[in-house]
């Protein structure tokens, strides 16, 4: 797996808080970082998709059924 280098600048107490964290634990700061937004990634998904069902039910958006998608694509 590629692992880029990034840089972003976070706030001064999250910062101490993260190195608080990985002293203790004994993990390095980006394992740490990793986790946390593979964890805060799962959550949004979850509010898009309670977001999504609620416009469903509530009329905003309509479904389409496969058989129109795959006439539109020429399938």
């Amino acid at each position: 797996m590629e692992r880029p280098k990034v840089t972003f600048t976070i706030d001064k107490n999250i910062l101490l808080e993260l190195n608080s964290v990985a002293k203790e634990l004994g993990q390095k700061k980006s394992h740490i970082v990793e986790q946390a937004l593979e964890l805060y990634f799962d959550t949004v998904d979850t509010i898009v998709a309670d977001d999504r069902l609620d416009r469903l039910e509530s009329g905003k958006d309509k479904t389409i059924s496969a058989d129109d998608v795959w006439k539109k694509l020429g399938l």
